[in-house]
């Protein structure tokens, strides 16, 4: 009966959890120490793409090492001790208890645990909890925005870990639930029969939300597409001649259709001959490097207004795939819209193929329902995960924000200095000049208040 309430209960959590990725999981499986061979085994969730990736990391390489120490001490803690006591053995050699190639991996990338051979062992673990952490922090780029890098941050530090009897305290609580920890490597949870929190990424983001009191919805960071939308995509990309996507910048957010193109697999990708972006002047800006982040060939057209409130996107995008139908012979259209004004062209031309990629919350049931009726099939852009679009939404930010201070900070320290000189009448050498300027202006501070105010001073020496 058991065994049948199992079976039961792990078939209800893949129905659930189908479509999840396993970015998430795979990366923080690396780093508290989970062994290799899970990595290699294709029926555990952690990557081996993710852990390879990882292990180009010195950062990442590092935590992992020092977790793995840091878990092989708590799990044998009463014997390493008794080894320690009763014989003449080092902490460097036990490798039965402890995986010398941790220390080996520490030392290559510049750590050292240099704790007497006479020491408590409670002393090294709070060692070990110094340096995971000091350097806990320095993973922070591992992980995307999206996810509270505090909660993340909060499973690698033990509870006051830097006092000795506190270690001990940990150390029985892991032994006493050792079987709920994922692949039994410690972490600073309140040890609980959950499964497996490791087996995918929306299981455990759920999870890692709920232990502070927050729901976690925004699944299309920790989910993708089901097989069944994908393979429509391929078949119809596979029976074209031609495919083009044309793309309405109006009523599509860049970096889901990103994400989304970025989430199919390279053939197919690869048979799409371009992207037609119909953009008008005031859509997103992210669309000006979308070619950037995609393999396929993008040609973009900002569309002018005739009159300030109407927009013409619409109408020229229509004209430009008639054309191409008609001129260049292209039989396929991956039609990106949600703007049911779109099934006039559809219907316009009944002998090309249409795919059409829409958003939940943009479109209505009349062009979902004309295109369920004419057999024609669409899919949600926001079902496709979304975290392969955080490259694209970083570097659009930064693009913005450098333009913004080019414009605000039009700022020339030599003609400061002239305008300086000029209103105290104060005359210098060129040699004091150029003194002047290295000790002081080179020396600028920043800083930065509380309300994103920025301010530049001058220290004086």
């Amino acid at each position: 009966m058991d065994e049948l309430i199992s079976t039961q209960s792990e078939s209800s959590e893949r129905m659930t959890y189908k479509d999840s990725t396993y970015e998430i999981v795979s990366k923080v499986a690396y780093l508290i120490g989970v062994p290799k061979r899970i990595f290699e085994n294709p029926h555990e969730p952690p990557k081996l793409d993710v852990f390879e990736k990882m292990e180009l990391d010195k950062n990442a390489r590092i935590v992992r090492h020092l977790c793995i120490l840091r878990t092989a001490i708590e799990r044998n803690f009463r014997k390493i001790n008794d080894e320690l006591t009763y014989s003449v053995k080092s902490i460097y050699s036990m490798p039965e208890y402890i995986p010398s190639d941790s220390f080996n991996q520490l030392s290559a990338d510049g750590i050292r645990l240099t704790k007497k051979q006479n020491a408590q062992l409670s002393a090294l673990i709070v060692d070990i909890n110094r340096l995971i952490s000091d350097r806990i922090n320095n993973c922070r780029g591992i992980f995307p925005l999206w996810i509270n890098w505090d909660y993340i941050r909060e499973l690698f530090i033990m509870p006051d870990g830097l006092i000795e009897e506190s270690t001990k305290d940990a150390a029985i609580t892991y032994y006493e639930g050792m079987s709920f920890y994922p692949y039994q490597m410690y972490i600073n949870w309140n040890p609980k029969d959950f499964g497996n929190i490791l087996y995918c990424d929306r299981k455990f983001v759920e999870l890692l939300y709920s232990w502070h009191d927050q729901e976690f919805t925004d699944y299309g960071k920790v989910s993708d597409a089901g097989s069944f939308f994908k393979k429509n995509i391929y078949d119809f990309i596979d029976d074209s001649e031609q495919v083009v996507v044309v793309v309405d910048c109006e009523n599509v957010d860049p970096y889901r259709l990103s994400a989304t193109l970025r989430g199919l697999n390279k053939e197919s990708v690869g048979k799409i001959e371009s992207i037609i972006l119909f953009d008008d002047i005031h859509t997103s800006s992210g669309w000006d490097l979308l070619e950037q982040f995609t393999s396929i060939p993008v040609e973009h057209i900002e569309i002018e207004r005739v009159k300030e409130n109407k927009s013409l996107v619409d109408m020229r995008l229509a004209l430009r795939v008639s054309q191409e139908f008609y001129e260049k012979k292209v039989d396929s259209y991956i039609l990106v819209s949600s703007d049911s004004d779109y099934w006039a062209l559809i219907s316009s031309l009944p002998k090309a193929h249409f795919l059409v990629m829409v958003e939940h919350d943009k479109c209505g049931p009349d062009l979902k329902n004309a295109l369920a009726e004419h057999g024609i099939f669409y899919c949600y852009l926001d079902d496709f995960y979304s975290g392969d679009s955080e490259d694209l939404k970083k570097k659009a930010i930064l693009r913005e924000m450098t333009m913004y201070l080019q414009q605000a900070m039009q700022l020339n320290l030599n003609t400061m200095l002239d305008e300086a000189l000029r209103a105290t009448r104060v005359t210098m050498t060129s040699a004091e000049r150029k003194q002047y300027y290295d000790r002081y202006l080179r020396n600028l501070q920043m800083s930065i208040a509380d309300d994103g105010e920025v301010s530049l001073s001058i220290k004086m020496k």
